[in-house]
C-alpha cells in the first residue's frame, strides 16, 4: 500500500498562518508573528520535499497521486465534481518552485519589512497567496483550479495595494484586479464549454475522452484553448492584459519577487501545460499562442530599454521572459517552458530582491539615474545580483543559458513559422541583454548621483535568500533539458522532436550567446565608457525615446478608448437616467405619496378636542344615514338601489 503524502497539508498550513496573523497579528510580539508567518511555508515546503523523496528518490508512491475527500464537493444533477488533490511531475516541480522560493522570500521579509506598522498582515496576506498558489497547483479538476486561480488574484490585489495609504498602490491594486477579472472572464466560459463538451471538469476524465477520440481536432476544442487562453494572458501578464504588471511594483518589492516574478504570473504557463491535451488537438490555438509568447516578449524588451525605475525595468522584464514560456508553450515544448519557469523563478525572485536590498540601502529610492558606485557600499547585493543579469543574459553555465535555450531550439524545428518566432526570441535576447547591463552598470557602477543617500548592506535575513538564490541561478539549469523533459514526459508528453541537421543545438547556441555578449558590449560602451552617449542618442530620436518612455501609450489608449466612455456610459446614462431620473423620480414619488398621506392623516389626528368630536359626529351620522337607507326608512336614490340589488343578487 502506498503510504500517504499528505497533500491536504500543503495548502492547509499557510491558510493556518493566514488565519492566525490575520486574527491575532496585531497583538501579537513581531518574533511570534514572524514565527508563524515562516513556519507556514515551511511546513508546506517539508510536506513537498517528503511527497519528492516517497515519489522520486525512494519510489515508495506511484504519480500520479491523488488524495479526494469522501463526499462529493459540487453535486447538482449528473454532474459530480470531487474536491481532490492531484500530485504528478509536473505540480510536483511547481510546488517546489513555490513553496521552496516563498519560504526564501519570506525570511527575505522578515527583514525587509521590520519596521512596517503592518508587519503582521503582511505575512497573513503572503501565507494566504500560497494557499492559494498551493491549490490552484494541486487542483485535479479545473473547477478547483478556478477556485486558486480567483484567490491568488485576490491575494495579488491585497498585496500590491498593501500601502493603501498611498493613492498610487490603491490605484495600481484596482487595476490589477479588473485587468485580471477581463481575463478570467475567458477562462470561466472556457470552464463551461468544457463542461458542455465533455460533462465533467476532471482533467484525468478530459484527457482520457480525447484519448478516445483521436480524430476529434479543432472546432470546439480550438474555442475552448483560446477562453483558457484568454485567462493566462490576464494571469501571465501578455499582450494585451499585460497592462497591470508594471504598475504592481507599487507593492512591497518582496511582493514582487514571489508573486509578480516567480509563481502567480506563472499560472498562465501552467494552466496551458496542465490542459497541454486541449490545446495539442488544436494546431490553431497552439500557434496563436507562440505568437502571443514572441510578440510579447519582444514588445516588453524593447520598453525595458528605456525605463528607470529599478523594479519597473524588472517588471517588463518578467513580461519579457513569460513571452518566452508562452513561445515553448505555442510550439508545443512543454517541458522547456517549465524549465524555464523554474529557472527564471530563480534568477527573477533574485533580481527582485537584490533590487530590494539596492531600495532599501537607498532610503526607498527606486531611480536608477541617482544610483551608481554602489558595488563597493553593497558588496554581496553586487555580486549577486552579478549572477542573476548574467544568468538572464543568457551566458553558460547559468541556468537560463540551458532553459531559454531549449525553448528558441524547438521553436527554429518548426518550420518556417518556427524560424520567425526564433527570430524574435534572439532578438529579445539581445535586448534583455542590453537593458539587463544598462541596470547593472546605472545601479553599481560609477559614482554615488545623489548627496541624500547613505547606502548600507542589508540585514543577513535579507542576504542569506540572495545567496541561496544565486547558487540556484548558477547551477539551477545543470539538470539539462534531456533529464528534465524526460522527468516531465507522463505528465506534459514528449518534448517535440527537431532537426536532425548535424550540431544544428550548438550552432544556434553559440548564436544565442554571441548576442548576448553583443548586448553586454553595447551596455559597457554607452553606460560605462560613454556615459553621455545615451542623453544624445535620445535627443538625436526624439520621437523613439518618447514612445519608448511613455511605454507606446497603451495605457493612454486603453484610457481614451475603453476606460473614458466606461465611465461616460456609468456617470450619464446608469448615473443621470437610471439612478436619477428612475430610480430617483420613484424615490421621489413615493416621498411625495407618503407626504400626503402624512398630511391627510395629519388632519385627522391632530390633538385637537373639539375636531375628534366633529370627525366622530360626522362618522356616527354617515353609519346612520346607512343603516336608515338599508333599511327603507329614508328613500334611496335608484342608482344606489339598483347598486344594492346586484351585490345582493352576487350572494
Amino acid at each position: 500500500m502506498n503510504p500517504s503524502l499528505h497533500l491536504w497539508l500543503i495548502p492547509l498550513a499557510p491558510f493556518a498562518g493566514f488565519l492566525l496573523n490575520g486574527v491575532l497579528g496585531a497583538r501579537l510580539p513581531k518574533w511570534l508573528a514572524s514565527t508563524i508567518g515562516l513556519a507556514a511555508p515551511l511546513v508546506s515546503l517539508a510536506a513537498v520535499a517528503n511527497a519528492y523523496a516517497l515519489t522520486t528518490i525512494s519510489a515508495a508512491t506511484a504519480l500520479p497521486y491523488v488524495e479526494t475527500c469522501p463526499q462529493p464537493w459540487l453535486a447538482v444533477g449528473n454532474l459530480h465534481v470531487d474536491f481532490s488533490l492531484v500530485l504528478d511531475q509536473l505540480s510536483l516541480v511547481m510546488l517546489l518552485v513555490v513553496t521552496g522560493v516563498g519560504f526564501l522570500i519570506h525570511v527575505y521579509s522578515v527583514g525587509y519589512m521590520a519596521h512596517d506598522e503592518g508587519y503582521a498582515r503582511y505575512f497573513s496576506y503572503l501565507n494566504l497567496f500560497l494557499f492559494f498558489m498551493t491549490t490552484l497547483v494541486l487542483a485535479g479538476n479545473v473547477l478547483l483550479m478556478f477556485v486558486g486561480w480567483e484567490g491568488v488574484g485576490l491575494a495579488s490585489y491585497l498585496l500590491i495595494g498593501f500601502w493603501f495609504q498611498k493613492p498610487s498602490a490603491a490605484a495600481a491594486g484596482k487595476k490589477a484586479f479588473i485587468v485580471n477579472r477581463i481575463g478570467d472572464f475567458g477562462f470561466l466560459i472556457g470552464i463551461f464549454l468544457i463542461l458542455a463538451n465533455f460533462g465533467t471538469l476532471s482533467f484525468s476524465q478530459i484527457s482520457g475522452k480525447l484519448a478516445a477520440s483521436p480524430a476529434w481536432t479543432g472546432g470546439a476544442l480550438t474555442v475552448i484553448c483560446l477562453c483558457l487562453l484568454i485567462g493566462a494572458t490576464g494571469k501571465s501578464a501578455q499582450l494585451p492584459l499585460y497592462v497591470w504588471l508594471p504598475d504592481a511594483m507599487e507593492g512591497p518589492t518582496p511582493v514582487s519577487a514571489l508573486i509578480h516574478a516567480a509563481t502567480m504570473v506563472t499560472a498562465g504557463v501552467y494552466m496551458i501545460s496542465r490542459a497541454h491535451f486541449l490545446f495539442d488537438r488544436s494546431p490553431f490555438a497552439l500557434g496563436t499562442v507562440a505568437i502571443v509568447g514572441a510578440a510579447t516578449a519582444f514588445f516588453a524588451a524593447t520598453i525595458g530599454l528605456a525605463q528607470n525605475d529599478i523594479k519597473r525595468v524588472l517588471a517588463y522584464s518578467t513580461i519579457s521572459q513569460l513571452g518566452y514560456m508562452f513561445l515553448g508553450c505555442g510550439v508545443a515544448a512543454y517541458s522547456a517552458a517549465i524549465f524555464h519557469l523554474m529557472t527564471h523563478a530563480f534568477f527573477k525572485a533574485l533580481l527582485f530582491l537584490a533590487a530590494g536590498s539596492v531600495i532599501h540601502a537607498m532610503g526607498g529610492e527606486q531611480d536608477m539615474r541617482k544610483m551608481g558606485g554602489l558595488r563597493k557600499k553593497l558588496p554581496i547585493t553586487f555580486w549577486t545580483m552579478t549572477a542573476a543579469v548574467f544568468t538572464i543574459a543568457g551566458f553558460p553555465p547559468l541556468a537560463a543559458f540551458f532553459s531559454k535555450d531549449a525553448i528558441l531550439y524547438a521553436a527554429f524545428a518548426q518550420g518556417t513559422g518556427g524560424k520567425v518566432l526564433w527570430v524574435a526570441g534572439v532578438g529579445t535576447a539581445l535586448l534583455t541583454s542590453l537593458y539587463m547591463f544598462r541596470l547593472w552598470y546605472m545601479t553599481f557602477f560609477g559614482e554615488l548621483r545623489t548627496a541624500d543617500a547613505h547606502p548600507h548592506e542589508s540585514p543577513w535575513s535579507m542576504r542569506v535568500p540572495l545567496i541561496i538564490l544565486a547558487l540556484l541561478s548558477v547551477c539551477g539549469g545543470w539538470i539539462g533539458m534531456e533529464k528534465f523533459g524526460a522527468y516531465l514526459e507522463p505528465a506534459v508528453g514528449l518534448h517535440p522532436a527537431v532537426s536532425t541537421t548535424p550540431h544544428l543545438e550548438l550552432i544556434l547556441s553559440i548564436v544565442a550567446v554571441l548576442v548576448a555578449l553583443e548586448g553586454w558590449l553595447i551596455a559597457d560602451k554607452y553606460y560605462r565608457r560613454k556615459t553621455e552617449r545615451p542623453a544624445q542618442l535620445a535627443a538625436a530620436m526624439p520621437t523613439g525615446y518618447k514612445i519608448l518612455t511613455h511605454k507606446y501609450y497603451v495605457d493612454e489608449i486603453y484610457q481614451a478608448t475603453i476606460v473614458k466612455p466606461l465611465f461616460a456610459v456609468s456617470q450619464y446614462i446608469l448615473g443621470w437616467v437610471v439612478d436619477t431620473a428612475i430610480l430617483g423620480g420613484a424615490a421621489w414619488l413615493l416621498a411625495a405619496s407618503a407626504n400626503l398621506s402624512g398630511m391627510i392623516l395629519q388632519r385627522w389626528q391632530s390633538g385637537n378636542l373639539r375636531s375628534y368630536a366633529a370627525w366622530l359626529t360626522a362618522a356616527a351620522a354617515a353609519v346612520l344615514l346607512f343603516v336608515l337607507l338599508a333599511q327603507g326608512a329614508l328613500p334611496m336614490p335608484e342608482p344606489l338601489t339598483h347598486s344594492l340589488r346586484i351585490m345582493g343578487a352576487g350572494h
